[in-house]
């Protein structure tokens, strides 16, 4: 099954709302082997509405909307629907009584406005919304097209789709595909030395699956599909690429789907009964909010210091004077790195000490160290590992990055000495 997705509203053209709808919608569907092959987002208008339809089932034969079905003005979809299929529009008894009921569950008397949800394009099927107040709508032609319109409202349409539109899907194919997908996390390595590493031809596909490189702050995610096949053999030819990808790229993988390298760390130390504790400059502490955001980390992390001045850097992670005041050197180098995780280790009592100091920006750079600029260290044990990048992004980017590579510097050093 070959499908369309069409989301609705000015909103979303304007940049003011993200349109997460299409996103769980486009999962939702692959997952039951319903292949989405395009996405469209029109405005409140019902001629743009109905066209977008129409050339949707008249490239695929189905649509999925999402949107535009609310009780005001600029809410159009009906309309745009009926206007598509050419038929009225008509109060349907049974989608007026699903919206009366919804008001009276909350003791609450239906305004007059809300009426207008009950309009329904002759013909069409009423599917009941148990999330909210708009009915769902599936209308199909003689020549057995169809659309399905659901809510805008992200909470209405995922509780729409999984109860009802998917099964009712389900029920329509006669095989038992899927499309499915498997992530394969990596961080430390740029997206075009990952591809060369992969393979000559940058890596488009693996075990004859084709392969997507989704590069982010956090790293570069590797993501292998399997599509229009069972659901046994999608998952034997995954595993095959899995395998595939982390013989060449190992290394470099920390998890698979929505690992958080934080917690992959934090499972590292807890197998060895390691604790950590951490210096921040730059970071202003949000190396300890990404480790203290993993459930059970207190047995882990004892805590952290935010050391922001030089004085602070002096007084509680007892790092010299004589390095920040250095014309070489200063509070942003390897130096003062290395002096803040050793301090903040001793101090705290923990086993691991990491210390970062840099310039996050937007000013404070120079000809010698430019805005990104950043040093860390890791302490454990005798062994110290030092860091020092040019982080490209903004303010929060150069943040963000800098926690990460601290994390998957401290992952590479509980590996190599395990």
């Amino acid at each position: 099954m070959r499908v369309e997705l069409l989301t609705i509203g000015a909103e979303l053209l304007l940049g003011y709302t993200v349109d997460t709808n299409a996103a769980f919608m486009a999962r939702s569907l692959s997952e039951i082997g319903v292949v989405v092959v395009r996405h469209d987002t029109v405005g409140d208008d019902p001629e743009l509405i109905a066209r977008a339809m129409l050339d949707g089932l008249d490239r695929t034969g189905a649509v999925i909307t999402s949107g535009g079905l609310g009780p005001t003005a600029d809410d159009r979809t009906r309309d745009g629907l009926a206007a598509a299929f050419g038929r009225e529009l008509l109060t349907d008894p049974e989608a007026l009584a699903q919206v009366e009921r919804r008001f009276r569950l909350f003791g609450r008397e239906m305004p007059r406005i809300n009426v207008v949800q009950a309009l329904v394009p002759r013909g069409a099927r009423v599917l009941e919304n148990r999330f909210g107040s708009a009915p769902a709508l599936w209308l199909e032609d003689e020549r057995g097209r169809w659309v399905i319109t659901l809510p805008g409202v992200p909470s209405e349409m995922r509780g729409l789709l999984t109860e009802t539109v998917i099964p009712i899907l389900r029920s329509r194919e006669s095989a038992p595909v899927v499309v499915t997908s498997r992530t394969l996390r990596t961080t430390g390595i740029g997206e075009s030395a990952l591809a060369e590493l992969l393979g000559a031809d940058g890596g488009s596909s693996v075990a004859g699956l084709p392969l997507a490189y989704l590069p982010g702050w956090e790293g570069v995610d590797l993501r292998v599909t399997a599509a229009e096949m069972p659901a046994a053999e999608a998952e034997r030819h995954l595993d095959e690429a899995a395998r595939r990808l982390r013989d060449r790229a190992g290394k470099y993988i920390y998890g698979e789907g929505s690992a958080d390298l934080a917690a992959v760390v934090i499972d590292l130390c807890r197998e060895r009964s390691l604790t950590i504790a951490t210096a921040e400059s730059c970071t202003g502490g949000l190396l300890g909010a990404r480790i203290t955001a993993v459930p059970g980390s207190s047995d882990v992390y004892p805590g952290g210091v935010v050391a922001y001045s030089n004085p602070v850097k002096e007084s509680l992670l007892g790092v010299p004077t004589e390095l920040l005041a250095s014309r070489g050197g200063g509070a942003v180098s390897e130096e003062v790195a290395r002096a803040m995780a050793a301090g903040v280790r001793e101090r705290l009592g923990a086993n691991i000490g990491i210390g970062i100091t840099g310039i996050a920006g937007p000013g404070g750079g120079s000809p010698e160290k430019p805005v990104g600029t950043v040093w860390m260290a890791v302490q454990m044990g005798d062994e110290v590992r030092t860091f020092g990048r040019v982080y490209v992004g903004d303010r929060g980017e150069v943040r963000a990055r800098s926690a990460q590579s601290a994390l998957e510097t401290l992952r590479q050093l509980l590996i190599v000495s395990s």
